[in-house]
């Protein structure tokens, strides 16, 4: 998962910086963390595409992008910058 959601984003956003941290071993033994993991992820992500976009437009934008793998995910934390 961490890599399908990384190869995604790269396509989409061109990213001056990503990070796809997976944080499902943080989360191990609450009952929506699963038992194989891929469940819990920060995303930080630096595009020039998010030049003049609100923050919520930002979110928008990656839940666009990450549709389908959203809906296999218990939680994601994003962390989105036009910038450095």
């Amino acid at each position: 998962m961490k890599e399908t959601l990384h190869q995604k984003l790269v396509a989409a956003f061109h990213p001056l910086h990503l990070e796809v941290i997976d944080q499902s071993a943080a989360h191990h033994g609450h009952k929506e963390a699963g038992s194989g993991g891929n469940s819990h992820f920060k995303i930080i992500l630096v595009s020039k595409a998010f030049e003049g976009k609100s923050p919520l437009e930002r979110h928008r934008l990656v839940y666009e992008c990450l549709a389908e793998e959203i809906k296999q995910i218990h939680a994601v934390q994003l962390d989105l910058r036009p910038t450095l």
